[in-house]
């Protein structure tokens, strides 16, 4: 009997399991506004020199209307050819600039009071340091997913998350007081490497919890939770128009979460794989009670952590070169790992960058916010049919809905926007199923390291999502084609990956290959017969 016919027995998804969900799910509306508060304090304002205003004519005490310095796209770099203000300089003489800005720089208060950006004066010359601070905060996310990813597999999930929240808590407050840019993006690094700390360990406490029936939904239950969060900020950042008092609403009530210690329950797979019965016994019959299916003492847990030691001894034997090492594994591999490098980018890429579309950023916010739910709950109905044509499809909606609106003139914004946000809907739609896809095309005994260098691949997206907005100084439609092409290319190499919908997993690389691999590298064949032994012990156990 192995762990997943035990959640049968006591539950898959009973009160405790429902409970144990407020726990994770609660969290998820911080770490929303953590990933996407950039886009507020972020902000660039109209913006202009005031060492130009009296060559300028313009009076230095004149309430000019700096939002006039906007062009027709919505993009401030007007401000910085403007012979007021030319990337920096002093206009002298016939209005050539020379040097730098003197006498500083004066931004518009129209929609925000202030932002990293009025603070630390990070426009023209320094503009690429804001967009810089944004993927240093991604690489966190990158840093803290192998980082704690390793440390909750040695000393658990529980206290590897409560630590999380805690430096989450520690280091977003500590962001709001940050003297300069520099100690706040390193600060801000921190508060990375905590959300993927939380992410990652939530989501897979979660998981070991939850009867495989169940874990989809449950997965798609966190979702709703983020994109609440996602709504949410733009309320929030309406009312809060500071930048530093932003910072400190989203971080300050990371605190109340101290009560965790308390109420967040130990993964009982995990303290049975790490030879800890009697503490997953005790967590097991209060789950069971909790769920009204008590249990007796009976059960084979010898069993059952022997059936997980031996799973978990078989996948060790396997490494990331397994990925890549057979023809089909190998192209399988690479193309997953490309639609989550894809994904992400263009996620990330549509999310933080909202200013682009020429509407009301806070209303934008919103509106990319409630496009969360639709699409989460649309997969729903989808991946029961076909994982790959749902995969496909809504990579070639977000792909194409993107490419779209680099023919849509600037003055229809509202056109624009609704473009954007239908390939926010594909996009979003496309990222929850490859959760579930590459999971089913990774065979058991590799299946961890797949999903872990798809993850590496994920957060590389993000890294780099921040940065396609100095693809503008090429074509200011640069960042909505790449948005476009590199969806519309996931959706084609998706064409070349096999079904997964209602099959059975594969555990052995051997299971993807079939008869090639004997075929086509004598070599690998004391391995089949290896394998194939692997696959009667981790065919109890297709998580």
């Amino acid at each position: 009997m192995n762990f997943d016919e035990i959640l049968c027995l006591i539950g898959g998804f009973g009160k405790f399991q429902k409970i144990l969900y407020v726990w994770i799910c609660v969290p998820q509306i911080f770490l929303a506004f953590h990933m996407l508060v950039s886009v507020f304090t972020g902000a660039v304002p109209p913006h202009l020199c005031r060492s130009t205003w009296p060559s300028a004519g313009v009076p230095a005490s004149s309430n000019f209307n700096l939002s006039l310095l906007s062009d027709p796209d919505g993009r401030t770099e007007l401000s910085c050819a403007t012979p007021l203000n030319h990337s920096g300089a002093v206009a002298v003489g016939d209005g050539h600039p020379t040097g730098s800005c003197q006498g500083g720089w004066e931004y518009s208060t129209e929609t925000f009071q202030s932002t990293i950006v009025t603070e630390w004066d990070l426009v023209c010359d320094s503009a690429n340091l804001n967009n810089m601070g944004s993927s240093i905060y991604m690489f966190g996310l990158l840093v803290g997913a192998i980082v704690f990813g390793s440390l909750a597999d040695k000393y658990g999930r529980r206290i590897i998350i409560l630590i999380n929240l805690a430096s989450q808590a520690v280091f977003g407050v500590g962001a709001a007081f940050a003297p300069n840019f520099y100690i706040y993006i390193a600060l801000r690094f921190m508060v990375g490497t905590s959300i993927s700390g939380v992410i990652m360990n939530a989501f897979v406490l979660g998981t070991e919890w939850t009867g495989s029936k169940q874990r989809m939904l449950a997965g798609i239950i966190t979702d709703y939770f983020f994109g609440f969060g996602y709504i949410l900020l733009a309320g929030v950042a309406y009312l809060i128009r500071d930048w530093r008092k932003l910072q400190l609403a989203i971080s300050a009530p990371g605190f109340l979460f101290i009560f965790y210690i308390w109420v967040l329950p130990k993964s009982a797979r995990w303290l049975m794989a790490n030879d800890r019965k009697d503490e997953a016994w005790e967590l097991i019959r209060k789950a069971a009670q909790m769920n009204g299916k008590p249990l007796s003492k009976d059960l084979e847990m010898c069993q059952v952590y022997k059936s997980e030691e031996r799973t978990e001894r078989a996948k060790k034997k396997r490494s990331f070169i397994d990925l890549v090492r057979t023809p089909k594994m190998r192209k399988q591999s690479l193309i997953v790992f490309y639609l989550w490098f894809a994904n992400v980018l263009v996620y990330y890429g549509l999310s933080l960058n909202i200013s682009d579309f020429g509407m009301n950023i806070y209303l934008t916010q919103m509106i990319f916010g409630l496009v969360e739910m639709p699409a989460r709950t649309i997969t729903l109905f989808t991946l029961n049919r076909s994982r790959k044509i749902s995969q496909l499809a809504f990579l070639a909606v977000g792909g194409t809905a993107c490419l779209l609106t680099i023919f849509i003139p600037s003055d229809l914004s509202v056109i624009k926007t609704v473009l954007a946000m239908i390939g926010k809907f594909g996009i979003t739609a496309s990222l929850s199923i490859i959760y579930v896809y590459s999971a089913e095309l990774f065979p058991t005994v590799i299946r961890q390291n797949g999903i872990g260098i798809g993850s590496m691949c994920a957060r590389t997206g993000g890294v780099l999502a921040p940065m396609m907005h100095l693809l503008r100084s090429i074509s200011p439609h640069a960042p909505m084609i790449l948005c476009g092409l590199c969806p519309l290319l996931g959706s084609a190499l998706t064409l070349l990956l096999p079904e997964t919908a209602n099959k059975p997993l594969p555990d052995t690389i051997e299971d993807v290959e079939g008869s090639n691999l004997s075929e086509e590298d004598g070599s690998r064949k004391p391995v089949v017969s290896e394998a194939s032994q692997t696959k009667k012990v981790s065919s109890t156990r297709t998580d």
